[in-house]
C-alpha cells in the first residue's frame, strides 16, 4: 500500500493503478486522426456525401480530433455503428449499411498497418517504472481493442511492468460502464477501493467513480484544467505529477 499525491490531494492505501490508452500513454491523436479520415473516405466511396459529415461525428477538427469525440474515446463498436447510422440515412437497410461500415474500417485497417506506432507521452515510461518500483501493480484499460493493447505494451516493450493489458471486445460492455474497471480490478487481484484510474476522458472518470475506486486522476497533457475533466479528484498536465510519499 502507497499513498500518492497530486496537485494538493491525497490518496492512501493505494495498491494499484489502472491507466488509460490514447491520450493518457500514448500520443495517438494523429494515428487517430488520420485513421478517421481513411474509414470516411473509404465509406464516402462506396456511399458518396456521407465522408464530411463522418469526419465531423468522429469528431475531426481540422488537423486535431475532439479529445471528447467519438475517435478518441469510442470503441470501435460504437465508431462502426455511428458510421452505419449516416449511411442507413441515405435509404440503404441497416445490415447492409452496418456491412459497408465495416468494409471502410477493415480496408483502412489494411492501409495503415504498416504506420509506425504512435509515441508514448514524454515522461510516461519513466512513470510507469517509478510506480511499478514503488511495489504498486498497473494495469491498462482501454476502449481499443485488447489486440491493440497488446500491441502497445510490446511495442513499447512495458511487459516487465505492465500486469494487465485489457481492452473493450466485448460488444455489451464499453466505457463507462463500470463492470470494465470491476473486471480490470479482479485481473490485477486487486480492489477497487484500493486502485486508481488515470484517464483524458470523461468516460474513464465516470466508469472508475461509479465502480468505487479509489480515486480519479484526469489528464490533459499540457493543460490540466478542460472541462471534460471536473469531475475527477484531480486533473493533471503530466503524469510526472503523480507523486508517491509512502509506502
Amino acid at each position: 500500500m502507497v499513498t500518492i499525491k497530486c496537485r494538493g490531494i491525497t490518496f492512501t492505501n493505494i495498491q494499484a493503478v489502472i491507466f488509460d490508452k490514447d491520450g493518457t500513454l500514448e500520443d495517438s491523436q494523429e494515428f487517430l486522426r488520420n485513421l478517421g479520415i481513411k474509414r470516411s473516405r473509404l465509406a464516402d466511396a462506396q456511399i458518396p456525401g456521407v465522408g464530411e459529415p463522418l469526419q465531423m461525428a468522429f469528431g475531426i477538427e481540422g488537423d486535431k480530433i475532439d479529445p471528447t469525440g467519438l475517435m478518441a474515446v469510442g470503441s470501435r463498436k460504437e465508431n462502426e455503428i455511428v458510421a452505419a447510422g449516416y449511411i442507413a440515412e441515405t435509404g440503404r437497410g441497416w445490415l447492409e449499411s452496418l456491412t459497408i461500415a465495416r468494409r471502410a474500417f477493415d480496408e483502412a485497417d489494411q492501409m495503415l498497418k504498416n504506420v509506425p506506432a504512435s509515441p508514448m507521452f514524454a515522461g510516461s515510461l519513466e512513470t510507469i517504472k517509478y510506480l511499478a518500483e514503488a511495489g504498486l501493480r498497473l494495469g491498462i484499460l482501454s476502449a481499443a481493442a485488447t489486440k491493440t493493447v497488446q500491441e502497445f505494451v510490446k511495442n513499447h516493450e512495458l511487459s516487465e511492468w505492465i500486469q494487465l493489458e485489457m481492452g473493450v471486445d466485448s460488444t455489451e460492455l464499453n466505457k463507462p460502464d463500470p463492470k470494465l474497471f470491476l473486471q480490470a480490478c479482479d485481473r490485477l487481484g486487486t480492489d477497487p477501493a484500493a486502485t486508481l484510474m488515470v484517464g483524458d476522458s470523461a468516460g474513464d472518470i465516470q466508469m472508475a467513480k461509479d465502480a468505487g475506486a479509489a480515486g480519479c486522476i484526469g489528464i490533459c497533457w499540457g493543460k490540466a484544467q478542460v472541462s471534460h475533466l471536473e469531475k475527477a479528484d484531480v486533473a493533471i498536465a503530466s503524469l510526472a505529477e503523480i507523486e508517491i510519499l509512502a509506502g
